[in-house]
């Protein structure tokens, strides 16, 4: 085995090394084998939980060059215990590790309770190979869409089934958040993304066609919590998601049912959203029950929420009793 260099990262302003007493920590050793022979010499960054999912916040070293194969080997001295999740980039979303025919996974995750040796192959880059994978039914409907609610202005996407532009049928439609993760790995960031959710895959499996439109969230993770959120909490005490959901139903719906073949009624309108767009997803059905009719609501974060959509539902407990609606809650590791 060849190594490179051996490098101890000693990051200070890290989450790595918080002051020893506070929380136990191990040294963590990485040995990279950078399997293609492209991007020799690139930075090669880390960005995971302990860095707020940043790509360029933390430099490791530069990818080898040499004989195959060929390795770097990264000594992180102070790692704080518990779960490590983490990718490999070059520096920024489009640069991320890949298998070797490009598509993405998920994050790398170890649970740190010792002195650990991780040994990752990096099998290929994302840039190497084509941006989008959105299917051919996938549109950008505009790359600025404004809301009036918030006076910005956010791309949205919308989803025509295949069948759209050869007949004159109606369609029922489906509204959902987080527009950049849900279609394209080339638009998708964060966490889980570049690692898009395939909801235009989906729908083109199943015989049951529909329109989905997608509205992009904010950029910083903070702005997207808070256009959200609907009731007040600790953290977000103005919350903009009673906007977000104006602007959805009172702006964005009747564009769409004005402009594509819709059916607008309530049975055939609906909304879905994962995390704190589950929970956004939920406020959009107790809020606007005459509108949707069926909601996916997602591992829905109620916990953030800090009761207060609790609260919501006794205050109009009569009215979600007799509403037809269908709630779906589905939860992981968040």
């Amino acid at each position: 085995m060849v190594f490179k260099r051996i490098l101890p990262l000693f990051f200070s302003y890290l989450i790595f090394v918080l002051p020893v007493f506070s929380q136990s920590r191990y040294q963590v050793t990485i040995e990279v084998k950078n399997t293609p022979t492209s991007h020799l010499h690139d930075p090669l960054y880390m960005t995971g939980n302990f860095n707020g999912w940043n790509p360029k916040l933390h430099m490791l070293d530069t990818l080898p060059s040499g004989t195959t194969p060929l390795h770097s080997r990264i000594i992180l001295p102070e790692v704080k215990a518990g779960l490590l999740e983490f990718k490999f980039t070059r520096g920024d979303w489009q640069t991320l590790e890949a298998t070797a025919m490009g598509t993405l996974t998920a994050p790398r995750n170890i649970m740190i309770q010792k002195d650990t040796v991780i040994r990752i192959d990096i099998a290929g880059w994302r840039d190497d190979f084509p941006a989008s994978t959105a299917s051919p039914q996938v549109h950008l409907l505009d790359s600025a869409f404004y809301i009036p609610q918030f006076a910005v202005k956010r791309p949205v996407w919308i989803y025509l089934p295949k069948d759209y532009a050869t007949s004159d049928k109606k369609y029922p439609v489906l509204y959902m958040h987080d527009g950049q993760d849900l279609f394209d790995e080339a638009t998708s960031q964060g966490r889980i993304g570049p690692l898009e959710w395939g909801v235009d895959e989906a729908i083109d499996r199943h015989r049951q066609s529909a329109i989905v439109v997608a509205v992009a969230h904010a950029e910083s993770k903070e702005d997207r919590q808070n256009e959200y959120f609907v009731s007040p909490n600790s953290r977000f005490p103005n919350p903009q998601g009673a906007g977000y959901l104006k602007f959805i139903v009172h702006t964005l719906k009747p564009y769409i049912d004005g402009h594509y073949r819709t059916l607008p009624d309530k049975k055939h309108t609906a909304m879905a959203g994962s995390s704190v767009g589950g929970l956004l997803t939920l406020y959009a059905g107790l809020s606007y029950p005459d509108v949707f009719g069926s909601l996916g609501v997602f591992s829905p974060s109620i916990w953030l929420d800090e009761g207060q959509v609790q609260k919501t539902i006794t205050r109009i407990g009569h009215q979600a009793a007799i509403s037809d609606q269908h709630y779906y809650f589905l939860w992981w590791r968040e």
